[in-house]
């Protein structure tokens, strides 16, 4: 057995003696969108504190807890708050919780987060379905001794967001009447911002957005066969597009525009898919 395995089983059993996971879809709500998760019903909550070996946030836009209940009539696992590699996490740990809920029977995993648009034609507030990603973060997270309980050492990255999944999340915003675009996200591994540089390069390369989390758990997900769909809030432009400095005020303030129709249709994904 390995000793990832080991310690996310530990994990596992711990969260499943108090909350009842079985097939329950999983929601990973990112920078500042963790207010969705006050919204579930019948709450069960875990502080990630008190769950064996597992990490702490230590991004103040992240909650630190795990939430399980019900939204819009279906059972969720929620976690309110994510964990970056930029923190000094080590890539196990960033892709920890994924592995977790795999083990707690969860079906399928909504991740979502902020991100800097790169595409000219987004603009702050935009919604973006990822359809693929490139990892620019300079490691990747499967690296080192295969978890074989997990799944293969060379896993396949065609379908890594799930094709059909994907496909009925963009009918479901269509239906509900609300905008989004699809595209690429271009993983940097932070905390600083892309310079201007970096943005150009970025769109040289085909990427829609930027950001500093998701793509590790991506892989992390496909890699244990947990079908996984993606929701990028473009919260700013990309470093040199409009000129502007950029601050977490920023992501902030987009955050508050945009939380209502961020959740409407994060419920709809959940009530629908």
């Amino acid at each position: 057995m390995s000793a990832a395995y080991e310690r996310c089983r530990i994990a596992a059993d711990y969260i499943r003696q108090r909350m009842d996971t079985e097939n329950a879809i999983g929601i990973v709500l990112g920078s500042g969108l963790s207010e969705l998760g006050n919204e579930i019903q019948d709450p069960v909550v875990i502080d990630y504190k008190d769950i064996p070996d597992f990490p702490v946030s230590t991004v103040s836009l992240h909650e630190n807890s795990l939430v399980c209940g019900y939204l819009e009539g279906r059972k969720v696992l929620c976690m309110k708050g994510r964990f970056h590699f930029y923190e000094g996490f080590d890539m196990e740990s960033v892709i920890m919780p994924i592995r977790v809920m795999k083990l707690l029977g969860v079906k399928f995993v909504i991740l979502t987060n902020a991100s800097g648009g790169v595409n000219e034609s987004f603009k702050e507030g935009t919604l973006m379905f990822v359809d693929d990603f490139i990892n620019f973060m300079g490691e990747n997270p499967l690296r080192g001794p295969n978890a074989d309980e997990f799944g293969l050492r060379f896993p396949d990255m065609v379908k890594a967001i799930d094709p059909k999944l994907n496909s009925k999340a963009k009918k479901i915003a269509e239906k509900l009447g609300i905008e989004t675009k699809s595209g690429i996200y271009m993983a940097f591994r932070g905390p600083s911002f892309e310079t201007p540089a970096e943005i150009r390069f970025a769109r040289l390369v085909g990427a829609d957005v930027v950001g500093m989390s998701s793509v590790p758990e991506i892989i992390a997900a496909r890699h244990c066969g947990l079908p996984v769909i993606c929701l990028s809030c473009v919260t700013n432009m990309g470093a040199g597009i409009t000129g502007n400095i950029l601050t977490v005020e920023e992501v902030t303030d987009t955050i508050e525009k945009i939380k209502s129709e961020f959740q409407t249709l994060v419920k709809g994904l959940v009530r629908e898919l």
